[in-house]
């Protein structure tokens, strides 16, 4: 039986597949496209995750797409209401016939001869394997497992008589109220789970090994009301958005440019909402400098409101044990806890697990260079997304969407069927991710690399990338063919057009 073919096939029906998703429709409504879904529902992370608490850790101006306006009041949105925003974009653009669920993309194998890729995936609903045929592969699965979060091995964890719980795989029936909760971790699950817990539970515990930079923002952004109360609802979105961009990029580029300055304003923050005499030092003063690990988001100062109140309280500590009834630190105290939640961090899988060959060799990711952070060297027809570490990640997600647009168009103009880009002649390469996250260091050696320049690096600078991705050439760094020519003629060829 012949393979499904579509000119475009999509993997991942989360915050950027959907986006994608639109993205073609609007900029290439002649393409035929699909949209492969893992899992049976639209909203990726969104849908996933379920623990308390659960929000965005950036605003929503620029979390939100590019084309549709977030008119929410709530600037930092909870979980539900993202979810809301991708499954109601899904709907308005037509995208939901177009998914296909519980399809789980396995392989894919590329065909210089034909200009195709043949997907191979696995329907977990039926236990069917299909096969598919595009004309390019754009993968949206993001940079981690679903099935699986990281938890480190505990010492005396077996011993544990009460209930133990990591975020991505919440118990929808767990009930806290009044209990003693210990929550491990500090990054931005850990930060949002303390304080939304504390209001139930007898008191909870944030225990961390080291501690992260923590600010507090407000959940609603006063200048967006008011450009909302005064322009129409695009315009009003457009002057939020770039707002907060810019705001964005000038805190990053001062954190690397002055990070002592940086690291003083930070604690300066935190030190006045927290009670006088609070070690401010021991627990919210990284020995990293800021942005070399995200920094988190706390809405309206709430983990700094729990930690006041007493509600909540931190630890910063090494785990010796768990215990029957806690966990026992190095420094010989015992955390008492009926729930412990291990807040501990994610597993990287790049593209969602997915193998590729290219004319029958397989591609060994960590070889590979990226190209515009979206393509990588020596595989023709595919893009992938991969968000911003210090902004919002549909920021890039719509600009490699529109990009891949260009590309498809260009294509066609041309009469090419067949796009590569073409390795850069240099040793000088780095993990495509930069951050120094521990689930980032865990699996670095498993990544694609970025060179020292552009093409092939990837500037997180939004305006920067606006004008390389929106208005930047097209043939830079890429080689052009019609069907038949060979991917390692192609990657050898020094020219850009054939």
């Amino acid at each position: 039986m012949a393979a499904d073919h579509v000119d475009v096939l999509i993997v991942g029906a989360g915050l950027s597949g959907i986006g994608a998703a639109v993205h073609l429709g609007r900029e290439c409504p002649g393409k035929t496209y699909a949209v492969l879904e893992a899992r049976g529902a639209i909203g990726g992370t969104w849908d996933l995750f379920r623990y308390p608490g659960i929000r965005s850790d950036s605003d929503m101006y620029t979390l939100g797409y590019s084309f549709k306006p977030w008119t929410d009041p709530k600037a930092i949105a909870d979980g539900d209401s993202i979810r809301a925003y991708v499954r109601q974009t899904a709907r308005e653009y037509d995208v939901e016939r177009h998914i296909r669920f519980h399809h789980r993309a396995l392989r894919a194998e590329w065909d210089s001869a034909t200009a195709r890729w043949t997907v191979h995936a696995h329907r977990d609903d039926t236990g069917e394997d299909v096969t598919l045929t595009c004309g390019l592969l754009f993968t949206n699965s993001g940079y981690y497992r679903y099935d699986e979060g990281y938890t480190p091995r505990f010492p005396g964890v077996e011993r544990y008589a009460g209930t133990l719980v990591h975020p991505q795989h919440w118990p929808g029936d767990l009930d806290y109220a009044g209990k003693r909760v210990v929550v491990i971790g500090s990054g931005a699950t850990a930060v949002t789970v303390v304080p939304a817990m504390a209001e139930r539970a007898a008191h909870v515990t944030m225990l961390q090994r080291s501690p992260t930079y923590v600010i507090a923002l407000p959940s609603r952004d006063r200048f967006a009301d008011a450009a909302r109360r005064r322009l129409p609802p695009k315009a009003a979105y457009a002057v939020a958005r770039w707002k907060n961009v810019t705001l964005g990029v000038a805190n990053f580029q001062l954190s690397r440019r002055a990070p002592g300055v940086v690291k003083r304003f930070l604690r300066r923050a935190a030190k006045g909402r927290l009670p006088s005499g609070y070690d401010v030092d021991r627990h919210f003063s990284p020995r990293y400098d800021p942005w070399d690990q995200r920094l988190c988001v706390v809405p309206d100062g709430d983990l700094f409101a729990a930690l006041s109140a007493g509600r909540a309280s931190v630890v910063t500590d090494t785990i010796d044990t768990f215990t029957e009834h806690g966990i026992r630190l190095a420094s010989g105290e015992e955390l008492p806890a009926d729930v412990v939640v291990t807040a501990t961090g994610l597993n990287l899988l790049a593209l969602g697990g997915m193998t590729l060959t290219v004319d029958g060799a397989e591609v060994d990711l960590a070889s590979t260079v990226a190209y515009k952070g979206m393509m990588l060297s020596g595989v023709p027809n595919f893009a992938m997304t991969i968000g911003y570490t210090n902004a919002s990640w549909t920021l890039k997600a719509d600009l490699v969407a529109t990009y891949v647009c260009r590309l498809l168009r260009h294509l066609d103009d041309t009469g090419r069927q067949i796009v590569t880009p073409l390795a850069p002649d240099t040793d000088d390469l780095e993990p495509i991710i930069d951050l120094k996250s521990g689930y980032v260091l865990r699996a670095v050696d498993q990544l694609p690399k970025q060179g020292p320049h552009a093409p092939w690096r990837l500037h997180q600078n939004y305006p920067r990338d606006v004008r390389l991705m929106r208005h930047g050439p097209l043939t830079d760094g890429v080689r052009f063919d019609r069907a038949g020519v060979p991917a390692t003629a192609a990657t050898t060829s020094g020219g850009t057009d054939a």
